[in-house]
């Protein structure tokens, strides 16, 4: 009796799917704010230009440091954040879509 043999390409598929399977869960991770200095948060947004930040247990929300990373008619409102050597950390903006309830003009 013969055993099937995979060829070499079927198997480096198979370990590519393994090391992705392993690894997806830090991919997802997001930086949180109670770890981070005021100046290291605000720095990330800026560098990046848009950054979803952990702000407590399963809380989070995503900055922006311009208009360019919000979407149609969004507009940008002034975000604080609590780090962990500022309580009141501004690092950027949020994008929100105004209405006549919520507009800050």
């Amino acid at each position: 009796m013969q055993l099937y043999r995979f060829p070499p390409f079927a198997r480096s598929v198979a370990a590519g799917v393994a090391l992705a399977i392993m690894t997806s869960g830090a991919a997802w991770a997001r930086p949180d704010s109670l770890t981070m200095t005021c100046a290291a948060a605000a720095g990330m947004v800026a560098s990046n230009g848009a950054v979803v930040i952990g702000t407590g247990p399963n809380i989070f929300d995503r900055y922006v440091n311009s208009l360019r990373y919000c979407s149609g008619f969004e507009q940008l409102k002034p975000e604080w954040i609590k780090t962990k050597d500022n309580p009141q950390c501004f690092v950027g903006y949020t994008c929100y879509v105004p209405t006549r309830e919520n507009s800050f003009r």
